[in-house]
């Protein structure tokens, strides 16, 4: 793996809301946040070779909304151990899909930006601000090691 894009889902309706955590809808918002993020990727002519997506509703919209906007994207897989992840939970699952060039991670915060950090900085305290709908592109200098990435982009909505 040599790129990492690591996406936080948009912004979803208040649990008050749906009642269950795991399939709180996006919000109107939400909707145009993940839409956005897809052509910002798309834009930038970044295409992930595979998709990884928490098994979340506001995860599995975000994943769908962004990815109509990148001609031939992958199939996303789902991944229930996205959901709640630290960010040595998430190395352990992209540890596994080192053979793609380009992942794609959709999940949910605090695990998305201390992978961020930890990736980057060597330390998972150190990164904070990946609001809803956010995302990092990541190079990752051959290895999945702390402290072996450089952020090359990040954009948020």
């Amino acid at each position: 793996m040599q790129e990492l894009i690591l996406l936080r889902h948009a912004e979803a309706v208040p649990i008050e809301t749906s009642g269950d955590d795991q399939q709180r809808p996006l919000s109107a918002r939400g909707e145009q946040e993940a839409q956005a993020a897809g052509l910002w990727l798309a834009g930038h002519g970044i295409r992930p070779e595979r998709v990884l997506c928490s098994p979340t509703r506001r995860t599995d919209e975000t994943t769908r909304l962004a990815l109509a906007a990148i001609d031939s994207a992958p199939v996303p897989h789902l991944a229930s151990e996205i959901y709640d992840a630290s960010p040595g939970e998430l190395l352990a699952l992209l540890d596994q899909h080192t053979d793609a060039g380009t992942v794609m991670l959709v999940g949910h915060n605090p695990g998305i930006e201390r992978l961020v950090a930890l990736l980057v900085e060597g330390r998972s305290d150190e990164f904070r601000g990946m609001p809803p709908g956010a995302l990092a592109v990541l190079h990752l200098n051959g290895s999945l090691e702390p402290g072996h990435a450089r952020l090359d982009a990040f954009w948020s909505p």
